[in-house]
């Protein structure tokens, strides 16, 4: 059994994950059923795809499932702005744009360390 504890990417996008969970669910509190799914769905793949990629087949997967990773972060990044910029929605907190910048810029670097080595 492999050891994320001491995996940084897969220990931040599973914490980062369960905060995507509790900010869906206040969205769903407030009947907004649609945008929940979105914000959960793309949060959580995130740490989905990257836990994937420990198992990864080739050098070649585990890059395909990062920029998996790097797309649904991208695709989070929009929802969360349109709710921060919409008067029906809740406004994410600062840190969570925070932790999604910061889990962006390793999941950019790990992609192109990868590619070169």
């Amino acid at each position: 059994m492999r050891n994320d504890k001491d995996n940084l990417i897969v220990k931040l996008t599973f914490e980062f994950a369960l905060e995507i969970i509790s900010f869906s669910e206040e969205i769903r509190k407030s009947n907004r059923f649609e945008m929940a799914s979105q914000i959960f769905r793309s949060g959580t793949s995130i740490g989905a795809n990257i836990r994937e990629a420990q198992n990864a087949e080739s050098k070649a997967d585990f890059i395909h499932k990062f920029k998996i990773s790097a797309k649904e972060a991208d695709e989070l990044q929009f929802w969360l702005e349109l709710c921060n910029n919409s008067e029906f929605y809740p406004n994410p907190n600062e840190e969570l744009f925070k932790k999604l910048q910061s889990i962006n810029l390793i999941i950019s670097k790990i992609i192109s360390s990868s590619k070169k080595g």
